[in-house]
């Protein structure tokens, strides 16, 4: 009798596909061999007559930068290596899995972000046991449920990503940076069993209601890699560098962010510790590019230790918007990002 009950549940659970919703692997960032590592960083070229689809590569073993053999927009490259669950989540619904994308400009049919919303962009997958956030500054990416990932949009101007495997239990921490940022979620699928920070950026309905406007954390890998995550809400009225960062990193700060703005911030030697804007770079095996090419967000320290991968550029609107930045001190990282800073703007007089 009971080898037929077993039997008869057996047979239901595959009628009803529930045996092939089970999480194959833990969900985590992914190299381009697709092989789980614990954190990288990508940055990607802009369009130098070779299409703006080549990246470096950077994660705890490599010791600065490699150059992938694969495009950006390939299905055996890095992000897509990363983002397979969610990918296959659009085919087949996984149990245990979850996702959260954010966008201030989303891709279509989605609408851009109102301006109460942070300027930030983003992808939280979560598994039973792991998850990853993958913090970047790239328009429209990624696209909407569609297995093409890639928007063509992302080619002209360069680009930078971090991703980092974390616990789980983490999440709610990471839930509530994203709270505090006022992430603009264009799509997600965070059920009643996720944490509930998560569910509320989901819901686009939880933002800070008292002070402090801001919150800085210390995020953990599943390796033991510590993050320190800074996340502004709107009100907090400043520059997240000059205002929040460098008084926790306590150094001179050099800053990349885009060219191509308003009401540009000027490099800000009235504070104890200097913020510089960087005006062109030079990324191994290329020639010089300047801001107005090169999207990205990050920040580096003058003499190594910090460095930081971010939402917002220095600009006098995004004082008055939330924003964040992932944080790590790592020699290596430190040394890889200062050797890219060709020119940097110095104070005005």
């Amino acid at each position: 009798m009971e080898m037929m009950r077993y039997k008869t549940v057996i047979r239901f659970l595959f009628s009803t596909g529930i045996f092939f919703q089970a999480c194959e692997s833990d969900v985590s960032c992914r190299n381009d061999d697709g092989n789980e590592v614990d954190w990288y960083i990508l940055y990607k070229l802009p369009n130098m007559n070779d299409g703006g689809l080549s990246y470096l590569y950077m994660d705890e073993s490599s010791s600065g930068w490699t150059r992938s053999r694969e495009n950006i927009n390939s299905n055996s490259g890095t992000l897509a290596h990363t983002l397979k669950p969610l990918l296959d989540f659009y085919d087949q619904k996984t149990a245990g899995f979850g996702y959260l994308l954010y966008n201030d400009q989303p891709p279509k049919p989605k609408k851009p972000a109102p301006a109460s919303f942070g300027h930030s962009k983003g992808v939280v997958m979560l598994g039973e046991r792991t998850g990853v956030w993958l913090s970047h500054s790239t328009p429209k990416f990624p696209t909407y449920r569609s297995q093409d990932f890639w928007p063509q949009s992302g080619n002209a101007n360069a680009q930078t990503f971090i991703c980092v495997t974390y616990s789980y239990a983490t999440f709610k921490q990471i839930g509530l940076q994203l709270k505090y940022i006022h992430a603009y979620s264009y799509d997600s699928r965070i059920t009643k069993t996720f944490p509930t920070e998560l569910r509320c950026v989901a819901l686009r309905t939880c933002y800070p209601k008292r002070t402090p406007w801001f919150r800085i954390m210390t995020l953990t890998s599943v390796k033991g890699q510590r993050f320190s995550s800074f996340a502004k809400y709107s009100r907090f009225g400043d520059d997240i560098y000059s205002g929040l960062i460098v008084n926790s990193v306590k150094k001179h700060l050099y800053v990349k962010s885009w060219g191509k703005m308003r009401r540009p911030l000027p490099s800000n030697c009235s504070i104890p510790h200097h913020v510089y804007n960087v005006k062109k770079v030079q990324l191994p095996g290329t020639l010089p590019f300047t801001d107005t090419v090169d999207h990205s967000k990050w920040s580096v320290t003058a003499d190594g230790g910090w460095t930081c991968i971010a939402d917002m550029n220095r600009e006098m609107s995004q004082n008055g918007r939330g924003g964040g930045a992932i944080c790590i001190n790592d020699a290596d990282v430190s040394a890889a990002f200062s050797l890219l800073i060709k020119q940097s703007e110095p104070c005005k007089p």
